[in-house]
């Protein structure tokens, strides 16, 4: 029975590099509120945060970085080499994570929320869940992700991979088990048999997405069915700079989400963009010129916004080329403005400016909420 009525809450694990985020997306498509707990304690241990200084404490300076930040690098290589540093670590990180995970739960408009979590099944909340999903992936699997996505050299992969239990613990312990061997198409047919298992007599839907009142432009939310006609969008209006292949979007959806701008019957408009960390980024904003871009431009911009409200978002970054940058009136009138990576303020912004933003665009802010889930203190 879960703690928090009205909300069916799924908990997600898999060991590193099985592609727990994936499968995490892909039931944020399906309407699902989802939390990152592992992205959470990252924020927990930034500067100003409320773990930062206990973690100095306990483990020195020397784990700081040239901008007095921890370095995760540093942590990670010695509390993976040693589990009484991972204890020490896990002891100072995983009450406020939870903390924060019950408050986002709590505040949830959807009535499922998944939680992912690579120390799910230790955690204090894991009896609270209504049930355990797993993901898993062969080693070889996940040692080539990890020295593809994170750089790590292989010896390092297999060090993190070695030191977890073996991914058959939380086999046992889970409903629902996805096999992610790399392919988009085979995982989210699993996703989806099994979100229909769990939810038979019907779902979870994603809130209901805006209308314009003339009746001839309307905004939909994207699915991996409209793959193709994505691709052929985005590879015709980013002036070849970008070119896409289904291939290519059927992976995107992995990460993010689309919104798609409809005149009439015509695709004439899109948005790309994923929250992480409880922070909106728009890596894709693309319009048809012969539409009305200005009405579409705010359509589109005040639909993400508005999705990432729902979702929680401190804040929204977009990440646009230079021609719709140009609409410099209509970026005033929603409330966002030009900034640069440094002059973001807090770290987790910070972050995912330097993780998000394509090369030659221009990033615009906007901050949604006041009240932030890991306050400083």
């Amino acid at each position: 029975m879960s703690k928090w009525p009205g909300k069916y809450v799924i908990g997600l694990t898999g060991n590193i590099a099985t592609g727990k985020s994936v499968v995490r997306k892909m039931l944020e498509h399906l309407g699902a509120y989802s939390i990152d707990a592992d992205a959470l304690s990252h924020r927990a241990i930034a500067r100003g945060a409320p773990a930062y200084q206990m973690v100095i404490d306990t483990f020195g300076k020397w784990i700081l970085d040239a901008n007095g930040e921890i370095d995760r690098v540093k942590l990670g290589k010695l509390v993976f080499s040693d589990p009484e540093a991972l204890r020490q670590l896990e002891l100072i990180v995983h009450p406020l994570v939870e903390h924060a995970v019950n408050l986002m739960i709590s505040r949830a408009s959807q009535s499922v929320v998944v939680v992912e979590a690579i120390k799910l099944l230790e955690g204090g909340l894991v009896k609270s869940f209504d049930s355990i999903w797993a993901v898993t992936s062969p080693e070889a699997v996940q040692k080539s992700r990890l020295v593809a996505k994170r750089s790590m050299t292989e010896s390092d992969a297999l060090q993190r991979i070695h030191a977890q239990p073996p991914q058959e613990d939380k086999v046992r312990a889970a409903e629902v088990v996805i096999q992610n061997t790399g392919s988009f198409e085979n995982t989210w047919k699993q996703v989806l048999a099994a979100w229909k298992v769990t939810f038979p007599g019907g779902d979870a839907a994603a809130p209901a997405l805006q209308q314009v009142s003339d009746g001839t432009i309307s905004i939909q939310r994207g699915k991996p069915r409209d793959s193709a006609a994505i691709a052929a969008f985005m590879t015709r209006y980013s002036n070849g700079t970008r070119p896409q292949t289904q291939a290519d979007i059927m992976a995107a959806f992995g990460e993010k989400a689309f919104l798609l701008l409809m005149v009439g019957q015509k695709l004439s408009g899109l948005a790309g963009w994923q929250v992480e960390n409880l922070v909106a980024r728009t890596t894709d904003l693309l319009i048809d010129p012969s539409s009305p871009v200005e009405k579409a431009l705010k359509m589109l911009v005040s639909e993400v916004e508005r999705a990432s409200q729902d979702l929680q978002c401190e804040a929204s970054l977009f990440f646009i080329p230079q021609p719709l940058a140009g609409y410099e009136t209509v970026w005033k009138e929603l409330g966002y403005n030009r900034r640069s990576l440094h002059t973001l303020g807090v770290q987790a912004w910070k972050d995912a400016a330097r993780e998000s933003q394509p090369a030659n665009t221009i990033l615009l802010f906007k901050q949604l909420r006041q009240d932030r889930v890991l306050r400083p203190i």
